[in-house]
């Protein structure tokens, strides 16, 4: 499998130029990657719970889906660990609607001659990623107040998966 480049390459925020169609002659891009996030809602979903932790993002920035699914995984299973299945109820608050390219050059003996590179190639298409604003949130924890170190533990696993700076605002939850 070819290696991933490094997030910073697809960090900061560009416009999209990503439709999708039902239709596939109507898409720019014509073929779209799947997405790797597996659910975005875990937990108990019906429970009413009293504190609600939120991570936001403190700079306009994209995330890339794998980033996004490991940080769900990491907290998820903190959260399983420390309240049990029906403690919490977790929500990823992004989907990654915009595609990523990139335009492969050859590198190594030879590759000078052939790698002219163009000013703004197309580029096929490598992942996906979610564009996040300032003050945006990315995760929602649910907790009820025995379990908010838990919750906050959960949320510290969110923030080192995820290429930003954010902030977590804990609130009672009406």
């Amino acid at each position: 499998m070819a290696k991933l480049r490094k997030g910073v390459s697809y960090r900061p925020l560009k416009r999209p130029y990503t439709r999708k169609s039902r239709y596939r002659k109507k898409n720019f891009v014509r073929a779209s990657p799947h997405n790797l996030i597996v659910r975005y809602d875990m937990g108990d979903l019906q429970k009413k719970f009293e504190y609600k932790l939120e991570i936001r993002s403190t700079s306009d920035l994209q995330i890339r889906h794998n980033s996004l699914e490991a940080a769900r995984k990491s907290s998820n299973r903190v959260l399983e660990k420390k309240t049990g299945k029906v403690g919490f109820m977790l929500k990823l608050r992004l989907y990654p609607h915009h595609i990523l390219r990139e335009n492969p050059l050859a590198s190594g003996a030879g590759a000078d001659r052939m790698s002219t590179g163009m000013a703004h190639p197309f580029g096929k298409p490598i992942g996906l990623a979610a564009q996040v604003r300032k003050g945006q949130t990315l995760f929602d924890i649910f907790v009820d107040k025995n379990n908010i170190p838990a919750a906050k533990e959960a949320a510290q696993r969110i923030i080192s998966k995820v290429p930003c700076k954010c902030l977590i605002v804990i609130s009672k939850n009406e």
